[in-house]
C-alpha cells in the first residue's frame, strides 16, 4: 500500500519501461495513480494498441507520450524509418498548409496506437549549424519562420484531439554539447537570446498549446542552474499566461543524472514550477542499463519527490498543483478522444518531400543502381543517426557499406572508395554534416579526385560552402526522403535546383 506522499508523487511522473509488454510494477502503479507512460523505440511493436488498452485499463486518465517529430526523430517508425516529412524539410518549403497536415497526421498514427501526447513539436530555433542535437529537427534558423511553422503543427496535433508539447524551453537552438551526455551553457547576448530564442515559445503558447518540454541548458544571465531546475526561467512561462502542463525532458540525461541524480532532479524541478516529470528511456544506459533499469528509474524519482515533501524542501501545495495541471490534461484529452472524427483528407507525404529535396552542382545522371557509401556520424540518444534504413531505402539491393570517418583511416576510407567504384551503379556518399565535420568534407573531395562521376546525398542541414560533386539535398534522415532521393538518383523524379545555399 502506498503512502500518501508516495501516491501525490506518482501524479507527477511520467516514467518509460522496458519491453513490449506492460511491466506488472507500472499496472500497479498506473491503478494507484502514475500519471502515465511515455513510449521510445523499443516499446514498439505489433501490439501497441493492445498494450495502451492496458494501459488505459489500469487507469483511464494515463497520459501516453511518444517523441513523433517526423524526418530524423520517429518511434513509431524506429526499425523502418519516418514515412513522413521532417521540421526542416518544411521549413524549407514554408508551405503553412503542408505543416499543419503534417501534424494532423502525426496525431492521427499517435491516436491510432492509443496515444495522446506528442513530444513535438521542436520550437528549437537552429541558429548554430553545428548544433549535435537539433539541426534538421528544426524548421530553421530564423524566429519568425519557426514561429509560424510550430504554431501550424501545434494546430494540426491538437486537431486531432492529441496534445502538443513544444520544446525545448527556452531554446536549444544555439547550442555546440548534446544534453544527453553534458550540461550546455548559452552564453548569447541575453537581448538576442529573447528576440530569437524565445520567441517561437511564445507564439506558441499564444496558439494555446497543451504543453511544454524544458530544456537542460545553462543561460548564465538566469542562473547558474539548468533551465529544468531553474524557477525563473520556467518561471517565464506562467508570467506569459501558459497554464498549461509544463514537462521535464529526460531526468536520465546526463545533465541531470550526473548532477544532481534523477531523485534530486525530481524534487529540484517541481520546486521550480515543472508539473509532469519525463523519467526517459531506461536504456540510455547502454550497456550498463539493469535488467530492472526502468523500475530502478521510477523509484529514484519517486523517492526524491518523497524526500522532499518529507524535509521541507518542497512544498506539498507545489505538487498538488502540479498534478492538478496533469489532470485537467488528460480529463480534456480524454473527453477530445471521445468525440473525435475521423477526417477523411488525403495526406501526401511523398508530394511534400519531392518539393523540398533538390540538388546542386550539375544534374547528374541517370543512374542504373547506386553504391552507397554511409558516412554519416554516429547514432545519438535523440537521433539514430546511423539507423541502417536510411542507406538500405537508397541503396536498395545494391552495394553498400557503412564507413565511420571519425575512427577509420584515410587509407581505408580510400580502400572503401575503390571498392564502391568497382560495384555495379554510380557510387553515392551519404553524409550528414558537410559543413561541420571536416572529416565528412575531406572523404567528398577526395572522392571527387577518385571517382568523379560520384555523387553525395546530405541527409543534414543543407550545405551552406558547396561540395565539390552533385548533390541531391533531403533534410532528413528519414526513409522516405531516402526513398526519393533514390528516385531522383535513377532519374525518375527531377527535383528543383536550389538557386543559393541555406543560411
Amino acid at each position: 500500500m502506498s503512502s500518501d506522499l508516495e501516491r501525490l508523487a506518482k501524479g507527477v511522473l511520467w516514467p518509460g519501461f522496458l519491453g513490449t509488454a506492460a511491466p506488472a510494477w507500472l499496472l500497479d502503479e498506473l491503478r494507484d495513480g502514475l500519471a502515465g507512460v511515455v513510449y521510445f523505440g523499443q516499446n514498439v511493436g505489433d501490439g501497441l494498441l493492445a498494450l495502451s488498452d492496458e494501459i488505459l485499463a489500469a487507469n483511464p486518465d494515463a497520459l501516453i507520450g511518444i517523441d513523433e517529430e517526423g524526418g530524423s526523430v520517429t518511434r513509431l517508425e524506429s526499425a523502418s524509418g519516418s514515412t513522413v516529412p521532417g521540421a526542416a524539410q518544411l521549413g524549407l518549403l514554408d508551405d503553412l498548409i503542408a505543416t499543419e497536415r503534417t501534424g494532423a497526421e502525426l496525431a492521427r498514427r499517435v491516436r491510432a496506437i492509443g496515444a495522446n501526447v506528442i513530444l513535438g513539436p521542436v520550437a528549437d530555433v537552429n541558429t548554430d549549424p553545428t548544433n549535435p542535437v537539433i539541426g534538421v529537427r528544426a524548421f530553421g534558423a530564423d524566429e519568425e519562420l519557426v514561429s509560424r511553422h510550430v504554431v501550424a503543427t501545434v494546430d494540426g496535433i491538437q486537431d486531432g484531439a492529441v496534445a502538443a508539447c513544444v520544446k525545448h524551453f527556452p531554446g536549444h537552438g544555439d547550442t555546440h554539447v548534446d544534453s544527453h551526455h553534458a550540461l550546455p551553457e548559452i552564453s548569447l547576448d541575453l537581448e538576442e537570446f529573447e528576440r530569437v530564442h524565445l520567441e517561437p515559445f511564445r507564439a506558441a503558447i499564444e496558439a494555446g498549446v497543451d504543453a511544454v518540454m524544458t530544456a537542460h541548458i545553462v543561460v548564465p544571465a538566469w542562473g547558474e542552474t539548468p533551465a529544468t531546475l531553474n524557477p525563473r526561467v520556467l518561471g517565464m512561462l506562467r508570467e506569459w499566461g501558459f497554464d498549461g502542463v509544463i514537462i521535464t525532458d529526460a531526468l536520465d540525461m546526463a545533465a541531470i543524472r550526473e548532477t544532481v541524480g534523477i531523485g534530486g532532479g525530481a524534487a529540484l524541478a517541481l520546486a521550480a514550477g515543472a508539473d509532469l516529470l519525463c523519467i526517459g528511456n531506461p536504456t540510455n544506459p547502454g550497456a550498463a542499463a539493469l535488467p530492472d533499469q526502468d523500475l530502478r528509474d521510477f523509484l529514484a524519482a519517486r523517492d526524491g519527490i518523497v524526500a522532499a515533501l518529507r524535509d521541507g524542501s518542497l512544498s506539498r501545495e507545489r505538487v498538488e498543483e502540479a498534478a492538478r495541471r496533469v489532470a485537467v490534461l488528460a480529463a480534456r484529452l480524454r473527453n477530445a478522444a471521445d468525440g473525435q472524427q475521423e477526417t477523411t483528407e488525403e495526406f501526401d507525404a511523398a508530394e511534400i518531400v519531392r518539393r523540398v529535396v533538390s540538388f546542386t552542382g550539375d544534374a547528374p545522371t541517370a543512374a542504373s543502381g547506386l553504391a552507397v557509401v554511409d558516412a554519416r556520424r554516429r547514432s545519438s540518444l535523440a537521433v539514430d543517426s546511423a539507423a541502417g534504413y536510411v542507406s538500405g531505402a537508397l541503396a536498395a539491393d545494391g552495394f553498400r557499406v557503412r564507413l565511420d570517418v571519425a575512427s577509420n583511416p584515410v587509407a581505408e576510407q580510400d580502400r572503401v572508395l575503390d571498392e564502391a567504384a568497382t560495384a555495379n551503379g554510380t557510387t553515392v556518399l551519404l553524409i550528414d554534416r558537410p559543413d561541420a565535420d571536416a572529416a565528412q568534407r575531406a572523404l567528398v573531395e577526395r572522392a571527387a579526385v577518385r571517382d568523379p562521376h560520384a555523387v553525395v546525398v546530405n541527409v543534414g542541414l543543407p550545405a551552406r560552402h558547396p561540395l565539390p560533386l552533385p548533390t541531391i539535398e533531403v533534410a532528413a534522415a528519414s526513409r522516405l526522403g531516402a526513398q526519393i532521393a533514390r528516385e531522383t538518383l535513377l532519374g525518375r523524379t527531377a527535383p528543383p535546383e536550389r538557386v543559393a545555399a541555406a543560411g
